[in-house]
């Protein structure tokens, strides 16, 4: 994953104006702690991520994004492919990726795809980011890809059970024996951001930066446009990848899930927009006129509790598409 350029959750206004990996085989190592076998071992996955690390470096030291699809599944590769381009138009070379203090949480798996999280941080002192990398692999001998990666706010990962054998237990999307299952968050968030806390659904969310505050800064992003003679409307959906979750120590839920946000901005005032911030690379700068048009995903890190609303603790945000007319 090339080093993002961080987007704030809200619309901001700067928008405006603006070595394919080998597969790492499963063991059929089953354990007295559980009858499924583990995705693979913790050596293969650390396997899996230096050379997924290795990969992406050299992507990135190319500004080359043709080698991601080797490397990355979506949601992941739309987005650092977005990424790329813009780093290329801006001239930028990402800073090299070196992951330190990684946990391996690798569950048992009774079929494909076979999957596993890793909570690992990169960078030092200001520029230090913690990463929630999920890695997927579609079918036996198939390579594996890094299908999501948001930044967790906190150690969420380490709230993760694990059994006897130091590996971990999947929930499943349809779980209904928790307050929401992890399946149903793409849409209670989407609901949330579309249509703000009271909206059906989305109590399933508590309230903070990432739900309720999101919502309101975006509410008053669209005002902030509406006073320079722009329109903008924006409407979120569950976006139409899986959905992964792991079981946490109090019974709980960890989840991976992703939400699409469409941008539709109009003006009559030619001049007034322009593809620019993280746009960039994405359409011809001059190409908005009068109207533009985005597609953006946001992948989140949620915490199901037994009892209670999902907290979101963490995200990763980016523009993938933009038309300018």
């Amino acid at each position: 994953m090339p080093a993002r350029i961080v987007t704030s959750t809200a619309l901001s206004a700067c928008l405006l104006a603006g070595a394919a990996l080998a597969a790492a085989g499963c063991d059929d190592n089953t354990s007295s702690a559980g009858v499924s076998p583990p995705a693979l071992t913790r050596q293969q996955a650390g396997q899996v991520l230096a050379a997924y690390t290795t990969a992406v470096n050299r992507a990135g030291r190319r500004l080359d994004g043709r080698a991601l699809p080797g490397i990355e599944a979506d949601p992941q590769l739309s987005m650092d492919e977005a990424a790329l381009k813009l780093r290329h138009v801006i001239g930028q070379r990402p800073p090299a990726m070196r992951f330190t203090r990684t946990a391996y949480y690798i569950p048992r798996l009774r079929g494909y795809p076979h999957w596993f999280a890793a909570d690992s941080v990169t960078g030092k002192g200001k520029q230090t980011l913690r990463h929630a990398l999920l890695f997927t692999q579609a079918k036996a001998g198939a390579p594996w890809l890094l299908a999501a990666d948001p930044y967790p706010t906190d150690a969420a990962l380490s709230r993760v059970a694990l059994d006897p054998d130091g590996y971990a237990t999947p929930v499943e999307a349809g779980d209904k024996g928790l307050p929401v299952a992890p399946g149903k968050l793409p849409a209670a968030h989407a609901a949330l951001l579309s249509g703000g806390p009271s909206a059906p659904g989305a109590s399933a969310l508590a309230k903070g930066p990432k739900t309720t505050e999101t919502y309101g800064a975006l509410k008053q992003g669209e005002q902030a446009l509406a006073k320079r003679g722009v329109t903008l409307t924006s409407t979120f959906s569950a976006a139409p990848y899986a959905v992964y979750a792991l079981r946490t120590k109090d019974r709980g839920a960890l989840v991976w899930y992703v939400v699409k946000q469409n941008e539709a901005y109009s003006t009559a005032k030619r001049g007034t927009l322009a593809v620019s911030g993280d746009l960039t690379g994405l359409a011809p700068a001059a190409s908005a006129r009068t109207r533009m048009d985005t597609t953006v995903l946001v992948q989140y890190l949620a915490t199901v509790p037994p009892k209670g609303r999902a907290a979101v603790t963490g995200m990763y945000r980016k523009a993938i598409s933009a038309h300018g007319s």
